[in-house]
């Protein structure tokens, strides 16, 4: 074998090395997430008084921390390289465990909306582990670092979800408290992997060195590719959040039980995350503007099935059907942002770019719980609709300034 050989070889040994501790990572410390989520409003419901519109506040605050933390969390992991910044992100995750227990402790809804808020911005972290995989890969390998980085989903689908179901009573009579309280369990287990990752702040240097002059955020901001793959994410996520903060109100509104609507989270979740074993594969062959397309497509399907009916199977085929249109939406519009920006441009275009999408997230899941309250599950599921619609002429607008180009 040659040196260059050799070389490629050894390069594309550590991006899969990378990519196998960052999905480690994203299944442990991800999990903060779908805890936060599936008892955030039910846990809001249950420290408010005879006035619930204000239920998803909690989950509003996780969203809004995941968007404020998008650009200091890329600040710090840029200045102390992977290792260090993740770790400090597990930090952060714990802090925020510790207050939405103490806050449950104290009955206290906005000390718990503040402590959801926290593990938001530590979520903030866990979200920059796709970049970072993306970014430790080949070109052809990209795509399917990204989509194997949030392969670990799987496992937080079941895993947090299961913590939610056997320890929401642990320390009973506090309801909840025993589920927030092992986000700090999570955040160690977190850590622990998290510290055989490679610093990566020299080798990043020097990447970013060899790839040019950044150019300023506006310029690429601007390109129409980089549009339609952030304006494709923010619509595909936060419909993703609208409906998925609404549903656990809905089904326990409807006579389900909580067990029943937290399971609905984790078949949700793990349709989230499960197609990531292929999704990179499929974008490599077919382009990530067509998985893109697929992804609103069965999106659509979810507020089809959601609006035939209130049984628990119709609640449970709509979050299965939203997880897999996140999957394919997200995951391809990422794919496009990757490709927009050059190795030195990188730290800014990741943090403005998950700032916006997280803003929008937050501002979905906050007008979820106002919607649910004065008209219902009912237009939660038709506002799924106008958002497609609007996506998809981000994609033809796309595809046609690429023909003009082309002529």
């Amino acid at each position: 074998m040659t040196a260059a050989a050799t070389v490629v070889a050894e390069a594309g040994w550590q991006a899969r090395r990378t990519a196998v501790l960052l999905a480690a990572a994203q299944a442990i410390v991800g999990s903060a997430a779908p805890i936060a989520i599936s008892l955030g409003a039910l846990a809001g419901q249950y420290l408010l008084g005879p006035d619930k519109s204000l239920a998803t506040a909690p989950v509003t605050g996780f969203n809004l921390g995941v968007a404020l933390g998008a650009l200091p969390a890329a600040a710090i992991i840029r200045g102390l390289g992977h290792r260090g910044g993740f770790m400090t992100g597990t930090i952060v995750t714990a802090l925020g465990g510790l207050v939405a227990t103490l806050a449950l402790y104290q009955a206290s809804f906005w000390l718990f909306a503040l402590g959801l808020l926290v593990i938001g911005v530590g979520g903030a972290f866990v979200q920059q582990f796709r970049f970072a995989a993306a970014d430790n890969a080949t070109a052809e390998f990209k795509a399917r670092a990204i989509s194997f980085v949030l392969a670990g989903g799987i496992v937080t689908a079941v895993l947090g979800p299961q913590i939610v179901i056997y320890t929401r009573e642990l320390l009973a009579p506090v309801m909840f408290a025993g589920s927030f309280a092992s986000i700090l369990l999570l955040a160690a287990a977190g850590a622990i992997i998290l510290s055989f990752l490679h610093t990566s702040r020299r080798t990043s240097s020097a990447t970013e060195a060899a790839g040019g002059d950044a150019r300023p955020l506006a310029e690429i901001a601007t390109q129409p590719r980089f549009v339609a793959a952030l304006f494709c994410a923010v619509g595909s996520y936060a419909l993703m959040s609208f409906v998925m903060t609404g549903a656990p109100l809905a089904m326990v509104g409807c006579g389900l039980s909580t067990d029943d609507a937290t399971l609905g989270i984790s078949w949700h979740v793990m349709a989230m995350f499960g197609p990531s074993f292929f999704t990179g594969s499929l974008i490599h062959r077919l382009g990530a503007e067509r998985i893109v397309a697929i992804g609103l497509v069965l999106l659509i399907g979810c507020a089809v099935v959601a609006l035939s009916g209130l049984a628990l199977w119709q609640f449970w085929t709509a979050l299965i059907l939203l997880g897999l249109g996140w999957n394919f939406s997200f995951i391809g519009a990422t794919a496009m942002v990757a490709a927009s920006y050059r190795p030195s441009e990188k730290g800014k275009v990741q943090g403005f770019h998950d700032f916006a999408l997280f803003g929008s997230v937050a501002f979905a899941s906050l007008m979820s719980g106002a919607i649910y309250n004065a008209w219902g599950w009912t237009m939660l599921n038709w506002v799924v609709f106008p958002v497609v619609v609007l996506c998809f002429l981000a994609l033809g607008a796309l595809k046609l300034q690429g023909l003009r180009g082309a002529n």
